[in-house]
């Protein structure tokens, strides 16, 4: 592994934990639910031999701690601090490569959208815009019986509901600083989910955003949204190893494969 550097950015609202690894072009990867930087470990690693690879844990989660009650607006909180975070590593006109899996993908399609100059390439590993769905009313309907069965029964009722966007098997295990299924529960599944993207507007950076899912996850409805996405925006969905996380579960191949659409090479469907 490259040498690992971390720090903590003060941003309005709260502190950001994050970590930079190796030379070369800048790639952020933007964790999503319940996950912080420590999901992307093993995928950093594999990636620092190309790519300044900065990882960080979102607001809330983890070691980014917060000064105050959560923002009201949760997409725009996470894209203020993606391009605060760039804005004190990067040098202004670097460009920067971004990768964002779940609810951190739409973070990752917004801070495109917000800055298409400093963005050269966004890829959006199914982001959960259930809104996209023409069956989003029943979706809403899901996520808000999750949340209830949250707020009466606990975490794991409200988790064991859950499962039902993955197949019906269990969200996938994952490395973690600090379990965040509280917070995520709280504050981050309604917002995430309720999220849809500005197609008309992502139409314009199309050939530069790319639309991705997982080869074990096609039947899964939490990536129906990205399959949806990427016909409105005539884009190929190009499928990555393993499901929902495979970033962390198969971080070899799936590295790879990334650093190959990183460098201009689309892979064929597999």
């Amino acid at each position: 592994m490259d040498t690992l550097e971390s720090g903590t950015l003060a941003v309005p609202g709260a502190r950001l934990y994050f970590e930079v690894r190796g030379v070369g072009p800048l790639l952020l990867l933007i964790p999503g639910g319940a996950s912080d930087a420590e999901v992307f470990r093993d995928l950093a690693d594999e990636l620092a031999a190309r790519h300044r690879v900065v990882t960080y844990d979102p607001r809330g989660i983890s070691r980014s701690l917060l000064d105050g009650p959560p923002p009201p607006s949760w997409l725009d909180a996470q894209t203020d601090d993606a391009a605060r975070l760039l804005d004190h590593l990067v040098p202004a006109g670097e460009p920067v490569r971004v990768f964002g899996s779940c609810a951190g993908a739409l973070t990752a399609l917004e801070l495109m959208l917000r800055d298409p100059q400093r963005i050269r390439l966004t890829v959006a590993h199914e982001p959960p815009a259930m809104g996209l769905l023409p069956d989003s009313a029943r979706h809403v309907a899901f996520f808000d019986e999750v949340h209830a069965t949250f707020n009466q029964e606990g975490v794991p009722a409200a988790l064991d509901k859950l499962r039902a966007v993955f197949g019906g098997r269990p969200a996938p295990s994952l490395p973690e600083a600090t379990d965040n299924s509280e917070f995520f529960l709280s504050h981050v599944m309604l917002p995430s989910t309720r999220c849809v993207p500005d197609v008309t507007a992502l139409a314009a950076v199309a050939d530069r955003v790319v639309m991705a899912g997982g080869r074990e996850s096609r039947t899964y409805d939490v990536q129906r949204p990205v399959a949806v996405l990427a016909q409105q925006l005539d884009r190929e969905l190009v499928e990555f190893p393993g499901g929902h996380a495979g970033y962390a579960k198969h971080p070899e191949p799936f590295a790879a494969q990334l650093a190959g659409i990183l460098a201009g090479v689309l892979p064929s469907r597999g």
